[in-house]
């Protein structure tokens, strides 16, 4: 074998070499990033049990819009990132207080919480490498598609996809789950808020498929699931906390604790 040969060689095995290693550390650094965000979503639950389970459960009405709109593989797992973390930005100490209470918020009060989408894309900028539309769904998810949102006062088309799904599914669950200060209300009422939405708080398209007999039967069906008091995380002793928790999967494990999703698979 010529000399010529052999150097030629020898540079295709450094770059092969070379690529493996690249490709291991790739694959390590998002193993990484993952786990950073269960360690968040642990947090979350450590912090305020009751945001945890909001969550869990935005992400499950947001994956059944997900998928009535056919969103790729990509867009679900986005969608289902957005939807667990939008609320991080509540974890503060100067918003805990605030959003625990039953009085009715004050001008004040109100400023400070509507900084909660910021404080949270600031938690999850560290992982924009791996997770750059994360940053942007928690950061827009209370824009409105007239302009009136916070805290950029995007419109329509410019609020991110991610962000608009995840609304549907926050709004829902704010109006049948209640606040402290405001009573819980029907799946009908959530219904009808929703629809009077159309076009100033919420994506007229996306409206239009929530509302659907088929997509809103399923989401009736997965909030009934959602408060079932059989489903307890698996990891948590505490049940009543876990009640209106639906777990989630992060990627790299086998399995699946949440409810199988009807229809297409992702």
């Amino acid at each position: 074998m010529s000399r010529k040969r052999l150097i030629t060689l020898g540079a295709l095995g450094a770059w092969a070499a070379l690529n493996i290693r690249r490709n291991h550390d790739e694959q390590l650094g998002e193993r990484v990033a993952a786990a950073a965000l269960e360690a968040l979503l642990n947090a979350i639950d450590a912090n305020d049990a009751q945001t945890g389970a909001h969550v869990r459960r935005v992400a499950a009405y947001a994956l059944v819009l997900g998928r009535a709109a056919d969103l790729n593989e990509h867009e679900m797992s986005t969608v289902e990132r957005v939807a667990l973390y939008h609320d991080i930005g509540k974890i503060n100490a100067a918003l805990f207080d605030i959003v625990h209470d039953n009085e009715k918020l004050s001008d004040k009060e109100r400023a400070l919480i509507i900084t909660h989408p910021q404080l949270g894309a600031d938690v999850i900028r560290p992982l924009n490498a791996f997770y750059p539309e994360l940053y942007e769904g928690v950061l827009t998810h209370h824009e409105r598609w007239d302009g009136s949102g916070y805290p950029r006062g995007l419109k329509g088309l410019e609020i991110p996809l991610q962000a608009r799904v995840v609304a549907f599914a926050d709004t829902f669950d704010v109006i049948t789950h209640g606040r402290r200060y405001e009573r819980e209300r029907s799946v009908n009422a959530a219904r009808e808020a929703i629809a009077d939405g159309r076009g100033t708080q919420f994506d007229p398209e996306l409206t239009d498929l929530f509302l659907s007999d088929e997509v809103f039967d399923e989401i009736v069906e997965t909030f009934h699931f959602a408060n079932s008091p059989q489903i307890v995380r698996p990891d948590r002793r505490d049940a009543t906390a876990a009640v209106g928790a639906p777990d989630i999967t992060f990627r790299w494990r086998n399995g699946a604790t949440s409810r199988p999703p009807r229809g297409r698979q992702r």
